[in-house]
């Protein structure tokens, strides 16, 4: 059962909140069967919140993105460092760490010609800082991934007057 965290819930919508998908404002609720290892609890009449805890203590992850379970389970992810664009020569967006989903099914669209799909979540990419952050975030989600390792570049040291150097393999003809 996961944890959700109120704000500002008068204790007249107590009852609301019990009842399976009720609505608060923007706040949805969904899958609210509670059992015997999840009790609601009232934490403090002045800060007025509502929070389910699980026995343990642990915070579990519960989607609410209304992606059908079978969709992001069955798929893999990648975590992988983005190559430096090509067009530039800076060393920018190569120092974070990206998920993405493998794609799935594409047709092209018989009015325009486009390329579709159906995935929504075949255009998402989530950048971390590190790749523990990413991997922990598969894992707290559940996806299968896999890991790209980093590709390091190995720089040769070359001096500026090598460009200007008289030796045959280096010089170019101008004719």
């Amino acid at each position: 059962m996961a944890t959700f965290m109120v704000r500002a819930v008068h204790r007249a919508h107590l009852p609301r909140l019990l009842r399976p998908a009720a609505r608060l404002g923007h706040f949805h609720f969904q899958n609210q069967n509670f059992t015997s290892s999840s009790t609601p609890t009232v934490v403090d009449k002045q800060e007025k919140a509502v929070e389910i805890i699980d026995e343990d203590g642990k915070e579990v992850i519960d989607t609410t993105t209304g992606v059908p379970d079978w969709l992001v389970k069955e798929r893999k992810a990648r975590i992988f460092v983005p190559a430096r664009t090509a067009t530039q020569s800076g060393s920018f967006n190569t120092k974070n760490w990206q998920i993405e989903f493998d794609t799935m099914e594409r047709w092209e669209n018989p009015l325009m010609g486009w390329a579709s799909n159906a995935d929504p979540l075949s255009n998402i990419y989530l950048s971390f800082p590190s790749k523990e952050a990413a991997v922990n975030y598969a894992e707290k989600h559940g996806w299968n991934y896999e890991i790209d390792d980093k590709h390091e570049v190995k720089m040769k040291p070359k001096s500026y007057g090598a460009n200007f150097s008289w030796n045959k393999k280096t010089r170019v003809s101008t004719k």
